[in-house]
């Protein structure tokens, strides 16, 4: 039995999301519970990679591709405000927070077609086993800390819906 990695867990996750977001698009009954839990574990997710995996990698030399990503967390934090706005108004499939789930998995393709490739396969040689093992378990259970936002989340960013 082979045991998961951080990089497989971590894109695992990444495929997580894009199935909520797409199961509240495709109008599932259980699309918009779903969708709200897909932004809290995104949330989270981009918590675990920013306070926890990031430093490594910079600290290793993946400075730049780490600043990408930093941008691009900030720029999709945005937008999951702006859908969590939306939702307020109208959770219908068909609403404004529909399109913006679109524009925010056209992003979350286009970033994670970096991170996977890029900054995943260097966890292994970075991270020890132990780290590794306790960011796995964060995966499955930790939670993001109240009120924290991601490092480059505009200033008037929203901490986060009460479901997430």
């Amino acid at each position: 039995m082979t045991e998961t990695t951080l990089a497989e867990a971590l894109e695992a996750e990444h495929h997580e999301i894009d199935q909520g977001i797409y199961a509240f698009l495709n109008g599932d009954a259980d699309g918009l519970e779903r969708l709200h839990a897909v932004f809290a574990e995104l949330r989270r997710h981009i918590y675990l990679e920013e306070v926890y995996l990031f430093p490594p990698l910079r600290e290793a030399g993946m400075m730049a591709p780490v600043f990408v990503m930093l941008r691009e967390h900030g720029e999709m934090w945005q937008v999951l405000d702006e859908i969590d706005a939306a939702l307020a108004v109208n959770p219908a499939p068909s609403s404004s927070a529909a399109e913006l789930c679109r524009d925010l998995l056209t992003r979350l393709d286009a970033h994670n077609s970096k991170e996977e490739p890029i900054l995943y396969p260097e966890l292994r040689g970075i991270l020890s086993d132990s780290a590794a093992e306790q960011y796995l378990a964060f995966l499955e259970d930790g939670e993001r800390p109240d009120g924290w936002v991601c490092e480059r989340a505009s200033a008037g960013a929203a901490a986060a819906p009460p479901w997430g």
